[in-house]
């Protein structure tokens, strides 16, 4: 078994790395210690809730300096044109979808293209990802 304080680095660098544009598996191990290891339930979505957001932010910066050399009409895939439309339609309150597969990261890189701001869009990527590393706790 792990010790408490690697399961929880893991946890944080995994969720991290699943939420930028790279594909990970936070929620397996997030489920995996939620149910073996003696780690608080708080503990458990506090560090995979922080490295989620952490890595949204970087996501978001990401756009936001990719803005500078790409204009928006470059858009080409599904997932990023589907992002588009959740955030025209919806504004910066569709940063509360950041969570989903697939069209997270697209979400937040394109929210950041988009110059939405900054820290509101941060606190509603806090608030959508922390409520479904929640949820999936709640569920263990």
């Amino acid at each position: 078994m792990v010790t408490d304080e690697l399961g929880l680095w893991g946890l944080f660098v995994s969720s991290f790395v699943s939420s930028t544009l790279f594909p990970g598996g936070s929620e397996v191990l997030l489920a995996y210690l939620a149910s073996e290891s003696e780690l608080s339930s708080f503990n458990l979505v506090l560090t995979a809730s922080l490295g989620n957001t952490l890595g949204g932010i970087v996501t978001f910066a990401m756009g936001w300096l990719i803005a500078v050399y790409w204009p928006l009409r470059e858009l080409n895939s599904k997932f990023q044109l589907r992002a588009m439309k959740l955030i025209r339609r919806y504004g910066v309150i569709a940063m509360l979808f950041s969570w989903v597969p697939v069209i997270g990261d697209p979400l937040c890189l394109i929210a950041g293209w988009l110059k939405l701001k900054p820290l509101t869009s941060m606190l509603l990527i806090l608030v959508g990802k922390t409520l479904r590393y929640a949820l999936i706790v709640s569920l263990i």
